[in-house]
């Protein structure tokens, strides 16, 4: 759909009855205002206003008005709600009350570098892969640490007890148009994976917004809570975004290497928002999640792997990154390294065909290492011209 008097006639003909303006702040964390169908109108010509003082990084009270207008692009319809008087959700704008655009929309970051990408005759594609626990609820219904199950990598029923709560997040994808490909229980206790098809990276960042809250919504329903961070449980695997990626030209060209030798000489720039807290280099050198800035062919010990696969499926996959992640902010900043690659026509270091979690120090040692802490991530970050270059002072700020 692309126009208000569409939205109307849907909303009108499907008996929908609350609306759901949803973003994301800074974080990427999904936030949302609903209103009645009767506020379309004005939501979609002069947007509906939220104090943004009350959601982090946006403004203080001083100047603390801006305004959702709705994408009707994005317009789902929230399967697991009520089938009479259903709500629906559109992902939004956001600007400023002089209707410039608000500086800190991390959606308009990623349109941004989707559109510098686009002028230079490339189109990028994404596909994540989450990772996510299982957890008990308590019978206060608060959320606990003990997993809904003990089994382990891709086991079946009975030993796999999330089989049903997982299809059940297929459906529910399905329903709003979000493709998954595959989905199975991953190596920890209580621990699931879904990999979703690749899209445009527009399409891609919303669908992994849309899929944290199916996925915690459905949990809810079941009785689980649905847990993201990189680290829940010591000394079991911790949670990846695993992200996929292609580029395609208008002129035919092969830009994959040189795409992904940008982003392997930005990466370590980069790794304050792909791993965006200190649980997150936790994860980070252990159990299949990277360690050091390098690349092979299937290789899941490395940085980014090129997985077995041919024509449309042929892809690089980065390892490092985390679901804290705001994945606009980070599909924009691959995008702008793989550019800077590309006009620089970097090439690829030679590949380090070797299992790097049982290498030895002699082996390692002149391999570069992604930042140990937080800490480091951030103060890397911030003495890089390159992030200054392609994100917001603001958005810096607030990291």
């Amino acid at each position: 759909m692309s126009s208000y008097q569409e939205i109307m006639s849907f909303v009108e003909e499907e008996d929908v009855k609350f609306i759901r303006l949803a973003f994301v702040d800074v974080a990427g964390t999904q936030k949302n205002i609903s209103i009645m169908p009767g506020e379309l109108k004005r939501a979609f010509k002069y947007g509906i206003s939220f104090d943004a003082s009350s959601i982090k990084g946006f403004g203080d009270v001083v100047q603390s008005d801006l305004f959702l207008r709705p994408d009707p692009s994005t317009l789902e319809i929230l399967p697991w709600r009520p089938s009479q008087g259903r709500v629906v959700r559109m992902f939004c704008d956001i600007f400023n009350p002089d209707g410039t655009p608000f500086g800190l929309d991390s959606r308009r970051i990623l349109r941004e570098a989707v559109s510098q990408a686009k002028e230079k005759g490339l189109t990028c594609y994404f596909g994540t892969e989450f990772e996510f626990y299982l957890f008990k609820r308590d019978e206060d219904g608060n959320p606990t640490k003990i997993p809904f199950d003990a089994a382990g990598y891709m086991d079946i029923a009975p030993e796999d007890k999330g089989e049903n709560v997982r299809r059940e997040i297929c459906f529910s994808l399905l329903n709003m148009d979000i493709v998954p490909e595959s989905s199975h229980h991953e190596e920890g206790p209580g621990q699931n994976e879904i990999d979703f098809k690749y899209s445009d990276a527009l399409s891609s960042a919303d669908n992994a917004v849309t899929f944290t809250s199916v996925v915690r919504s459905i949990a809810n329903v079941n009785g689980l809570y649905a847990e993201f961070s990189p680290k829940p449980l010591p000394g079991e695997s911790g949670n990846g975004l695993h992200i996929n990626m292609s580029v395609r030209s208008i002129d035919g060209k092969d830009y994959s290497n040189p795409y992904m030798a940008g982003i392997m000489d930005h990466i370590r720039e980069m790794t304050a928002f792909l791993n965006p807290c200190d649980e997150s280099y936790k994860r980070l050198g252990e159990k299949k999640a990277p360690k050091y800035v390098t690349w092979s062919h299937q290789n899941r010990s490395q940085l980014f792997r090129i997985p077995a696969a041919e024509d449309e499926y042929r892809r690089m996959e980065l390892r490092s990154p985390d679901p804290m992640a705001n994945p606009y902010i980070a599909f924009a900043l691959l995008i702008y390294a793989g550019l800077d690659g590309i006009e620089r026509n970097l090439e690829l270091p030679e590949p380090v065909d070797k299992n790097l979690f049982t290498a030895d120090r002699e082996e390692t040692k002149d391999l570069e290492l992604l930042p140990q802490s937080y800490a480091q991530a951030l103060e890397i970050a911030r003495k890089s011209e390159f992030i200054r270059r392609v994100l917001p002072d603001g958005l810096l700020t607030e990291y």
